[in-house]
């Protein structure tokens, strides 16, 4: 199985992005899913993971109130729409699937991980 995403790219501060996360190779209806981003220098860090109905949903509190992820179970994707981007979201963008999650993170549960999507917020 495999995950791949899309919709990275540049944008200024306060300006919005929707990732996507798509899957294929699986049963997608088993698994949940995380947004993670990496920086520069910087270790990975889960931002918001939802449950296999999205029922169960974290964000971490540097995104809370900005970002929202969803899925859509009959497209076997998962989204990251961001809004109010700062400098600071600058980072590589990874979707994680599991059969194992929380609130806490736990990346050895990991299964299935994308290639990554870039956003850059700057002026």
């Amino acid at each position: 199985g495999q995950l791949v995403e899309s919709g990275g790219g540049l944008v200024q501060p306060g300006g919005s992005l929707r990732l996507s996360c798509a899957a294929s190779g699986f049963t997608f209806d088993n698994y949940g899913f995380s947004w993670v981003r990496q920086a520069p220098g910087k270790e990975r860090e889960r931002v918001a993971t939802i449950s296999t109905s999205g029922s169960f949903i974290h964000y971490d509190n540097s995104v809370k109130g900005r970002f929202t992820i969803s899925r859509d179970n009959a497209k076997k994707t998962v989204y990251l729409q961001m809004s109010e981007l700062k400098p600071e979201d600058t980072a590589m963008y990874y979707c994680a699937g599991a059969t194992t999650y929380g609130s806490i993170w736990n990346p050895a549960a990991v299964e299935y991980w994308g290639q990554g999507t870039q956003v850059t917020v700057s002026s």
